[in-house]
């Protein structure tokens, strides 16, 4: 068999290959897809129901009928969106700080902030509500938020890419030209890491958007819920209507295929960059 025809085989098994890991990954949003066009009979059905029905629209506007959909939609954006932005800024700063700057303690604290990445969530719970008691945030908005402030990964990632991407040698030419600290970070490290702003921003957004446990810890009143917190009290433990339920999942997933196609480009450009380096 000569090299080109080789060649031609292994790609076409790559192709092969990729196409049925897309099929697979793609298949739960379908079938969530189909559940929510169809009526609650249809979740237990022997054999699975694998087409569309007809009653996407009458399953919607029973959840319509149940919660505030669309203002629950609006507090949840709200949430995700501040939160993305101020992870976006303190990563970035945080990272071109442990990347390029060398003070007493760098490497110390840097793993301490790393450690805290492998302690569960949950543990936390407790002195966080605590906290957020004290401070006068329950049940608002911005004790769901300040939260996520803070992200280890977001410190991490924005630490590896600034590393990489951003020569020392024009840190120090910057230097040379009298350029300040923030004035390099604004203009010559920020163009630079956009590829890993769209890449951390996605993480961001699609983890705070599913976060459940602390968003149903601390709302209380339905004009603060966000919408997987409405979502959830779309179950009756004595008749779920999993069409309805379904169509709420399938409606409140939209926004994040909006998100990841928005900014794909950028996010396989941080992926393609870092393979070439």
């Amino acid at each position: 068999m000569s090299n080109k025809k080789k060649f031609f085989t292994g790609k076409l098994f790559m192709y092969l290959f990729l196409a049925v890991a897309s099929l697979l990954s793609l298949f739960p949003f379908y079938w969530m897809f189909v559940m929510a066009t169809r009526p609650s009979s249809a979740y237990n059905s022997i054999p699975p129901t694998i087409t569309p029905g007809n009653l996407l629209v009458d399953n919607f506007k029973k959840v319509l009928s149940q919660i505030d959909f669309f203002h629950a939609m609006w507090n949840s954006f709200v949430i995700c969106a501040i939160v993305t932005i101020v992870v976006l800024i303190i990563s970035s700063l945080a990272g071109f700080a442990f990347a390029k700057f060398k003070f007493p303690g760098r490497n110390a604290l840097f793993v301490a902030i790393l450690v805290t990445m492998i302690i569960p969530p949950q543990l936390g719970l407790i002195p966080q509500y605590f906290l957020i008691s004290k401070a006068g945030l329950l049940d608002t908005l911005p004790g769901v938020m300040v939260l996520f402030f803070l992200n280890p990964l977001g410190i991490f990632l924005m630490r590896q890419y600034v590393s990489e991407a951003v020569p020392d040698e024009l840190i120090e030419a910057a230097k040379l030209d009298g350029c300040s600290n923030f004035k390099i970070y604004r203009s010559i490290v920020l163009p630079i890491i956009l590829p890993a702003f769209a890449t951390l921003g996605i993480i961001v957004f699609t983890a705070v958007w599913g976060e459940f446990l602390w968003q149903f810890t601390v709302l209380r009143d339905p004009e603060n819920y966000t919408i997987q917190v409405a979502l959830a009290n779309l179950s009756n433990t004595h008749n779920i209507d999993f069409g309805m339920i379904m169509s709420g999942v399938f409606w409140a997933t939209a926004p994040l295929l909006i998100i990841f196609l928005l900014f794909n480009r950028l996010f396989i450009s941080s992926i393609t960059e870092g393979s070439v380096k």
